[in-house]
């Protein structure tokens, strides 16, 4: 067995558990909350169905898989409807900063001087101030909410990656491919988007999918301190936030908003782990 069909073989074995994990984590926050009963988001009943356990039935009757919160909404399909904020920031928070963060260290790699020297002194800058810091600083002179957690994410998140790029870009345009596509006339823009990119692009794709866990962790420790996504709307963030003083009469209104961060986080970084394996040419079944 070859070294290359090895790595395949040991990504094809460790991707599928997290890839399904999130797969049914998708499709969980697009139909439960469109399926479901009861506006997740109504209060009603709430002497009736408040703080009824996991498993259990309230008074009306209503079955409750997770159980309920402190105003009788479902906390499963409250979860679920949550999830579609929480996935979609650390998906799309990830995906534009990795975009953001390919788009500038491949001008930088490829045109070197100023330029280069330039993106990277302004990415070093970014990098030596904590990204803990400007996520506050960013949500702190806009308002809080959805645009604006997830212009601070690409905001802060992009120059490890245009750093990894800069880097592949500048070993991939020594290669002898380039001066001879030169040479045969393709322009600079042709070059960089056609032959070098791509062979550069690998180590951002690692990057970006490892970002994702990481966004939906900054998400939620946001959400949690009042700076990021805004009630009514549900993130798992607020939804800790909004059980902490429950912790000990109802604790399942902060375990299972926990539970599905750590899942997803972890699901998140095994693929971007199981990924890295395959692009790494060091590495071995």
């Amino acid at each position: 067995m070859t070294q290359e069909s090895s790595r395949r073989r040991s990504f094809n074995a460790s991707w599928r558990v997290p890839a399904i994990a999130l797969l049914l984590l998708a499709l969980g926050v697009l139909l439960v909350p469109a399926l479901a009963t009861r506006d997740p988001l109504r209060i009603e009943d709430v002497l009736a169905r408040r703080l009824v356990p996991p498993f259990a039935h309230d008074m009306r009757g209503d079955f409750h898989v997770f159980g309920t919160d402190r105003f009788g909404r479902d906390l499963f399909v409250r979860m679920m409807l949550a999830g579609r904020l929480s996935l979609l920031v650390g998906v799309v928070g990830a995906g534009l900063a990795g975009a953001l963060g390919t788009l500038l260290g491949a001008i930088a790699g490829w045109m070197g001087g100023l330029m280069d020297r330039a993106l990277m002194a302004l990415a070093d800058l970014l990098l030596a101030l904590p990204r803990l810091v400007l996520l506050l600083v960013g949500v702190a002179l806009w308002s809080p909410g959805l645009r604006t957690v997830l212009v601070v994410l690409v905001g802060t998140g992009w120059m490890g990656i245009a750093r990894l790029v800069r880097a592949e870009v500048i070993a991939v345009r020594a290669r002898p491919f380039v001066p001879a596509a030169r040479a045969l006339g393709a322009a600079p823009a042709r070059l960089l988007l056609r032959h070098v990119l791509p062979n550069a692009i690998g180590p951002a794709a690692v990057a970006t999918t490892l970002g994702v866990g990481n966004a939906i962790l900054l998400e939620s420790g946001l959400s949690f301190l009042g700076l990021g996504i805004q009630p009514p709307a549900p993130s798992w963030g607020n939804m800790i936030s909004e059980a902490r003083y429950l912790v000990r009469d109802a604790f399942w209104i902060s375990f299972f908003p926990g539970l599905f961060i750590g899942i997803a986080v972890l699901a998140a970084n095994i693929l971007g782990d199981g990924i890295r394996d395959l692009n790494d040419p060091r590495s071995v079944d």
